[in-house]
């Protein structure tokens, strides 16, 4: 698949097949993540692979994030902020900013192999920290779901280029 054609495939899913990931995908996939760029090549990042049921159901806080917990698999994008590049003129920590580079390499990984992805950072720190038993050092920053999708997904609604880059 070309890059825009595999630009153009990811969507945000929301609805799995029970159908389990087989390891060799999720590995192809975090090695992915692990050649994504960081600020001065720090990566601060640790991925959480959470296939049992019981530990996938913990990270959710609400019954609105169920369909996440019932994906085959979420991963997990941690950070050690005191292991990222921090910007000098403002002391900007780029920990968030590596991950999220991280995750787009999954979820771009994650659709070239079939699976659908949905990035999720609306969720309860607390839990995720208590549900995988992080150390006080790592953050979790994001998540996704990783499976199968159930049905095709609908249509998205994206802003025009007028609206939203600006020449100079």
């Amino acid at each position: 698949m070309d890059f825009y054609a595999l630009v153009n495939a990811r969507y945000s899913i929301r609805s799995y097949k029970t159908e389990p990931v087989p390891e060799e995908i999720i590995r192809r996939i975090l090695g992915a993540a692990r050649l994504a760029p960081s600020a001065a090549n720090m990566q601060p990042w640790h991925f959480f692979v959470v296939r049992d049921e019981k530990t996938r159901r913990g990270l959710f806080s609400n019954e609105r994030q169920a369909w996440a917990a019932a994906a085959p698999v979420v991963l997990v994008a941690c950070s050690y902020p005191d292991k990222a590049w921090v910007r000098s003129g403002d002391g900007k920590n780029h920990s968030d900013v590596d991950i999220a580079i991280a995750m787009e390499h999954i979820v771009l990984a994650a659709t070239e192999e079939g699976l659908g992805t949905c990035w999720i950072c609306a969720f309860d720190p607390a839990l995720v920290r208590s549900a995988l038993g992080l150390p006080g050092e790592m953050e979790p920053v994001a998540m996704t779901p990783l499976g199968y999708a159930e049905a095709e997904p609908l249509p998205r609604k994206r802003k025009s280029l007028d609206e939203i880059v600006t020449w100079r």
